[in-house]
């Protein structure tokens, strides 16, 4: 079992300092910024989404290292899926950061390696930040701007 939590800390630790798909996205028709006010993580996510699917996904910001690696590892798993797809990828995320298990029909895949952090409440909102604005952005709102909190 260490050997498998050493492979997911340094899968996380590789995505929060080298994180894929980080940056701008030009032609975004849709995008939302995030801010987790416990730590200061402010996200934007920016998506090209074509016939309810979802065809580029970046994101940037200034995050921890956790927040930064789960933007990353969620990029890599949006490509291709339809908004309610993501939609339900959210939901099943969300329930196995605060505690549950991912089900068969939706498997996690290396996003299982967040699953340390079930015993850290403040850590889990880092992991869970980019998720909330990824479905921000799916439902065209902005969550810094619903807050009151200037992006």
């Amino acid at each position: 079992m260490s050997d498998l939590r050493e492979l997911y800390r340094d899968l996380i630790v590789d995505h929060g300092r080298k994180p894929r798909n980080f940056g701008k996205l030009e032609g975004a028709n849709r995008k939302a910024t995030g801010y987790n006010p416990l730590c200061g993580d402010r996200i934007t996510v920016y998506l090209e989404v074509e016939d309810d699917v979802v065809r580029e996904i970046r994101f940037d910001g200034v995050c921890c290292g956790i927040a930064t690696a789960s933007a990353s590892l969620m990029t890599e798993n949006c490509k291709g899926k339809t908004c309610a797809e993501l939609e339900a990828l959210f939901e099943v995320y969300l329930g196995f950061l605060t505690g549950g298990e991912p089900a068969e029909a939706a498997p996690l895949g290396d996003l299982t390696a967040f699953s340390g952090l079930k015993s850290f409440p403040l850590r889990v909102e880092c992991a869970a930040i980019p998720w909330h604005t990824l479905r921000a952005a799916l439902r065209g709102e902005d969550l810094a701007s619903r807050s009151g909190d200037a992006a």
